[in-house]
């Protein structure tokens, strides 16, 4: 299992560019810049063709490839085309890949190794100040909040939309009907605020409603995996997170866990005011007689 995690936790191009960033030089910066915004598409084309496009040198990439760990431009790209497999990957694929070298343990020692992994490699990465900025964001009454996301994430957004319900108004949940999406951005103003769950495989129709959201001046918090989907080059805010398990299912267990760090940090942000809608909500609960009372 050991093996099989290490390899498994490889930083993603996209992981280190962001890690190593602030160590990188000016041009270097405006590089790894050019590379994110149109990840990982942008480094499958020629080395002269990714330099105009940054409009830094040839050196300048062959600089950066190195200071990535890569021998050259050849092996750069090589991963990048190993991680745009990945991103494609169906589920079955998948499970075929985790199949062919499952170790003997049981599968919940396997699965629990696998996302704990992924929780420490996230967090070993993570952008505290974004998460602070975001908690700040979704905390002020001034901005109009929805939450979208895809076909399996849209779960997510549904729990932080019921959560958050708790804590303030002015929230909606976007439904996966992308027919009612313009409703929903008709109503978008500058400063709103568009929290959005997207892994691989990304969708189409979610990633145009988050350019559309954007072009609407709409604050974009992109909750995605470790490759990370296309939307990233429309978002103010984002959040990789791994999903790597041994299934043929992707975890969004990472996800959740900030999710809800996410809500913890809101309602503190806005306790007194929570505190009363948390105690006005108990008395409706019990008006409504939803929950058994055993006194």
């Amino acid at each position: 299992m050991e093996d099989t995690l290490i390899a498994e936790a490889t930083p993603t191009v996209a992981e280190a560019l962001r890690g190593q960033f602030d160590q990188f030089t000016r041009a270097e910066r405006q590089l790894a810049d050019a590379l994110l915004a149109h990840y990982p598409v942008a480094g499958l084309s020629s080395i002269t063709a990714l330099a105009e496009t940054a409009q830094v040198s040839t050196p300048t990439v062959v600089r950066l490839v190195k200071k990535l760990g890569f021998s050259g431009y050849p092996q750069f790209q090589a991963r990048l085309r190993a991680e745009l497999a990945e991103t494609i990957s169906s589920p079955v694929a998948k499970h075929e890949r985790w199949a062919g070298t499952a170790p003997e343990a049981h599968i919940l020692n396997r699965f629990a190794d696998a996302a704990i992994d992924n929780l420490h490699r996230t967090l070993s990465r993570f952008d505290t100040e974004s998460f602070d900025a975001v908690a700040e964001l979704l905390a002020d009454t001034n901005r109009q909040i929805a939450m979208v996301g895809g076909r399996i994430t849209r779960s997510l957004a549904d729990y932080l939309f019921t959560h958050m319900q708790v804590i303030r108004d002015g929230l909606s949940l976007v439904p996966s009907t992308s027919s009612t999406w313009p409703h929903y951005l008709l109503s978008m103003r500058p400063g709103d605020v568009l929290v959005v769950f997207d892994i691989r495989r990304y969708e189409t129709e979610l990633i145009r409603f988050v350019e559309m959201a954007r072009a609407r001046e709409v604050t974009i918090v992109l909750f995605t995996d470790q490759w990370g989907s296309p939307a990233v080059k429309h978002a103010q805010y984002v959040f990789p997170c791994r999903i790597e398990v041994p299934s043929a299912w992707d975890s969004t267990m990472v996800m959740l866990f900030v999710v809800e760090a996410l809500i913890a940090a809101v309602q503190t942000q806005r306790w007194e005011t929570t505190r009363d809608r948390f105690n006005e909500l108990e008395g409706l609960f019990d008006e409504a007689r939803l929950f058994k009372k055993f006194t």
